[in-house]
């Protein structure tokens, strides 16, 4: 299959006044549609830097970065942001949903930039969403009234709002309780079988059951986990 995201000996070096500190040095990885990816590692071993890089937050020192055949470390602020709202759908641990806003207008929050989906649709579109994420009784509900679960569901149908074909989730499920983390991880699957390409950094041991492929992390070097 065709690779979606390509990275090819990615270096990240951060200058500190007299000193530099690197953080990944010749790092190949590639990701496909369809597939569901999990990167682990302790603590400062350089996952939220690759996420960063990833999801095209941050650019590497060193290194080339292929997304759909295009050479992202060429393009302007604006192509990249454009890139991101088109091709991109993150999920964070701590939601960042508006508690001002119902369920459907938080997920109609990132169709607002995008002139693709007309106006009259999108209310409908973003039902039909949280009917995706099994939370078509919560429609009209605030942040304050939902439970973590319930939450973090609502930003996955936020981040499916522009039908993006990558999901990247920085520790999703670590504000979560087992029975809610099964949950997330079980959504995370599906979309990765409809086609969605899943990554997703967690620390958790439950997301290796659901991986297709396994990272870890360890001094500055990415090991694919056989199992």
């Amino acid at each position: 299959m065709k690779k979606l995201i390509e990275l090819k000996q990615i270096k990240k070096e951060y200058k500190m006044k007299n000193k530099s500190l690197l953080v990944l040095e010749n790092l190949d990885l590639s990701f496909e549609k369809g597939k569901f990816y999990a990167i682990m590692g302790h603590s400062g071993s350089g996952k939220s830097t690759l996420i960063n890089i990833i999801g095209l937050l941050d650019s590497a020192t060193y290194g080339e970065y292929s997304l759909d055949g295009q050479n992202v470390f060429a393009l302007s602020e604006n192509e990249l942001a454009r890139l991101r709202r088109d091709k991109m759908g993150f999920i964070f641990q701590d939601y960042f949903l508006d508690e001002y806003f119902k369920a459907y207008e938080n997920v109609m929050y990132p169709m607002l930039i995008n002139e693709n989906i007309p106006k009259n649709e999108m209310r409908g579109k973003a039902i039909k969403l949280l009917a995706k994420v099994d939370l078509e009784d919560r429609v009209d509900h605030f942040p304050k009234e939902m439970s973590g679960g319930e939450k973090q569901r609502v930003a996955i149908a936020r981040a499916l709002a522009n039908d993006p074909d990558i999901i990247i989730a920085d520790e999703p499920t670590g504000n979560l309780d087992k029975t809610n983390e099964k949950k997330i991880f079980n959504l995370l699957k599906k979309l990765s079988e409809d086609g969605k390409c899943i990554i997703v950094v967690s620390h958790s041991d439950e997301v290796k059951k659901y991986a297709d492929k396994l990272y870890e992390l360890d001094d500055k070097h990415v090991i694919e986990v056989k199992r």
